[in-house]
C-alpha cells in the first residue's frame, strides 16, 4: 500500500511514482498493490499505471487530510478484500527503495509478526527548542532513523487504528510510531542509506545522480 503525496514530478520522462512502484510491482512476495492518492489526481495515477504496465496495482483510493486518514482509507478499503494479509505501507517518494530492502522486510516480519526499515544515525543529534541554539546532545549509538515499508498484518493495523479512536490519543505521523504509542514492539529490518525520501528540490538532484551512474559504480551494500 502507498501513502500518495504528490510525487507526479517526471524524471527522464516517468513520474517518481512509477519508479517507486516498479519495484514493489518486480518483488514476488508482492501480490497486489493499492494506491492512496490525493483528490482530483486518482484518474492521472490511473493513466500512469497503465501507460507503465504496472499490473499488481489493483485499487487507486482517495486519501485523507493527513497521512494517518491516508493510511487508514488504504485500510479500509483492503478490508472489503482479505480477513488477513500482510500490509507493506511505502512512501510513493522513496523510488530508490531496493528488492533487498522488501525482502528484508518481509523477513523480518515473518520472524516477529512486523517489520520497519531502518539506518543507523550516523550523525551526531542535537536537541533543540528553538532551531537555533542547543545545549543538549543525544548518543547516537542506539539511534536509528526509519524509513519505509513498514509491514504489519491487516487485522492488527485495523485494530490499532480503532483504539486510537477510541482513545482520543494524538495521532502520531508514522505507523511504526502508532503501533509504538500503542505499547508494540518496532522490529527493525534493514533499510538503506540511498532509500532516500523525496520532498525537496535538493533530494531530486540526489535521484537524478543514483539514476545516471550504474549501480556497479558504487560501494556494495
Amino acid at each position: 500500500m502507498f501513502k500518495f503525496i504528490l510525487q507526479l514530478t517526471h524524471i527522464n520522462n516517468k513520474p517518481i511514482l512509477i519508479y517507486t512502484l516498479e519495484v514493489f510491482q518486480g518483488h514476488t512476495e508482492i501480490d497486489a498493490i493499492i494506491v492512496v492518492g490525493l483528490e482530483g489526481w486518482l484518474n492521472v495515477i490511473s493513466a500512469y499505471v497503465k501507460q507503465f504496465n504496472i499490473t499488481k496495482v489493483r485499487w487507486i483510493v482517495q486519501g485523507g487530510a493527513t497521512g494517518h486518514q491516508s493510511i487508514e482509507n488504504g485500510l479500509n478499503e483492503l478490508k472489503k478484500h482479505f480477513d488477513s494479509a500482510a500490509v507493506c505501507i511505502h512512501s510513493g517518494n522513496r523510488p530508490l527503495v531496493t528488492q533487498k530492502v522488501i525482502s528484508d522486510c518481509f523477513e523480518t516480519y515473518r520472524k516477529y509478526g512486523s517489520a520497519v526499515a531502518a539506518i543507523p544515525c550516523v550523525d551526531p543529534i542535537f536537541e533543540s527548542e528553538n532551531g537555533f541554539v542547543s545545549t543538549k546532545t543525544h548518543p547516537r549509538d542506539n539511534i536509528y532513523r526509519t524509513q519505509t515499508p513498514h509491514i504489519y498484518n491487516l487485522a492488527e493495523l485495523l485494530e490499532a487504528h480503532e483504539i486510537v479512536k477510541e482513545k482520543g490519543m494524538e495521532i502520531p505521523i508514522s505507523t511504526c510510531s502508532l503501533m509504538n504509542a500503542l505499547g508494540k514492539p518496532v522490529y527493525l529490518s534493514h533499510g538503506s542509506a540511498k532509500n532516500i525520501k523525496i520532498t525537496l528540490s535538493e533530494d531530486l538532484d540526489i535521484f537524478r545522480a543514483f539514476l545516471a551512474v550504474s549501480k556497479d559504480c558504487w560501494i556494495k551494500e
